[in-house]
């Protein structure tokens, strides 16, 4: 009913009061999701007269006195009472009488709600309704996805520009770093970049085993090393220098920061990933003010075009040396930290100091990136929504990680398509 009353899915010639009075809802309110009332500041005429005021809603009028709201005085301001049975009048303290309602709703909204809601043997249970729907439908929902997500990441950015008193460098650092996590490892790569400050490691840019040591140190990976590590050569020169930076700058290590390994290719291993960064800090970290200038996808790219030297360039973990790797991240990993790193900093940019054409930049970058290829994506491909470019597939996951996962299919555009045709009936039904 709530569902109903909030997006107006009532026939007009329904809405009149009890007592015969015509009703026009001029704003039905905002949804309050804490106590008090239903809805807020709703507007409603009733019989020529503007009411201002809230909104509270019952399956049974008599629920009014059975919940109390007769002894609390947060609904003495109800200036509506929508119900589906009229079993009882709702009185004010001074007496007089609520304007009551009986808002219909079709019998078997509530069946078609909980079939898809309450669906845990499909994935996406509408995927048969998607190919009835209108292409520019579905267009302007994605389009409405899209921003939303990259609105999300860059909300995310803004937070820890602040969090780091406005420092443009660290804060990119941060989220690259974050980045660099690809999903799974995401939260540590942010709490070892938050743990060894930008600004100390490029005072050591010159000395690789010095950044090194302090971010392979500050990680924690070191101890998860097998004893057969105490005596090589280069595990010992990170701890020595791990033990320098310490000392220096009083740096705290991450205790349990929850790297994931399992069931991970060598490649997606973190090691490799840290030594990326420390490769980009001993290059000066140009990326961190080359990245808000980059106008278009091949300039994007060229940021992350760098090879591993040293130890790293010829292995993804600690131990023997796994073949020659000539770049530090592949394509598809580039790919990702556009999507997750550059898009959304120039957004955020744009955004904080006032320069549009930044943000249009980052949601042009993300239109001409091919789509990324997942289990979300192909889910909705695979149900008949085309998915040409990376802006797309953000917009697919953000589809299923905000509406689909959680359910709320009512906030889906999709199953409010769906779910709005099976609210109304007509009261003399």
């Amino acid at each position: 009913m709530q569902y109903v009353w909030q997006h107006r899915l009532w026939l007009p010639a329904d809405m009149a009061t009890v007592d015969g009075r015509r009703i026009d809802v001029l704003d039905p309110g905002l949804l309050n999701t804490g106590s008090g009332p239903d809805f807020f500041n709703a507007k409603i005429r009733i019989a020529g007269r503007l009411w201002a005021g809230n909104v509270e809603i019952h399956v049974r009028a008599s629920d009014w006195h059975r919940h109390g709201h007769d002894s609390d005085p947060a609904y003495d301001n109800v200036v509506l009472h929508v119900v589906e049975r009229d079993d009882a009048r709702i009185l004010r303290p001074n007496g007089a009488e609520i304007p009551q309602i009986v808002m219909p709703c079709a019998a078997d909204f509530s069946r078609s709600y909980h079939e898809m809601v309450d669906n845990r043997l499909s994935s996406l249970p509408c995927a048969s309704l998607i190919p009835a729907l209108d292409k520019i439908y579905i267009s302007d929902w994605i389009t409405a996805l899209g921003f939303e997500r990259l609105y999300e990441k860059s909300d995310r950015v803004a937070a820890t520009l602040r969090r780091f008193n406005a420092d443009w460098g660290q804060t990119i650092y941060v989220t690259l770093a974050r980045a660099l996590g690809f999903g799974i490892n995401s939260e540590p790569f942010e709490r070892l970049a938050a743990a060894t400050p930008l600004r100390q490691l490029m005072r050591h840019r010159d000395s690789r085993d010095t950044v090194e040591g302090a971010l392979f140190g500050q990680s924690g990976l070191l101890d998860r090393l097998p004893a057969t590590f105490d005596d090589d050569p280069y595990v010992k020169r990170l701890r020595g220098e791990h033990a320098f930076a310490v000392a220096k700058y009083g740096l705290k290590p991450l205790h349990d920061a929850g790297w994931k390994m399992a069931r991970m290719r060598p490649q997606n291993f973190p090691y490799r990933r840290i030594a990326a960064l420390a490769a980009l800090i001993c290059k000066g970290f140009g990326i961190g003010y080359e990245l808000l200038g980059v106008r278009n996808e091949p300039e994007a790219r060229a940021l992350f075009d760098f090879a591993l030297e040293g130890y790293w360039a010829d292995r993804y973990t600690f131990g023997a040396p796994s073949g020659h790797c000539p770049k530090a991240l592949s394509k598809s990993s580039v790919t990702l930290l556009i999507i997750n790193a550059v898009a959304p900093v120039l957004h955020a940019y744009g955004i904080l100091t006032g320069h549009p054409e930044a943000t249009e930049r980052a949601v042009d970058m993300l239109s001409a990136l091919p789509p990324e290829d997942n289990t979300f994506v192909r889910t909705f491909t695979e149900a008949g929504i085309a998915c040409p470019d990376a802006f797309s597939s953000q917009a697919l996951v953000q589809l299923r990680r905000a509406y689909c996962d959680p359910r709320k299919c009512l906030y889906c555009r999709i199953g409010h398509r769906y779910l709005a045709g099976k609210a109304i009936r007509r009261r003399n039904n």
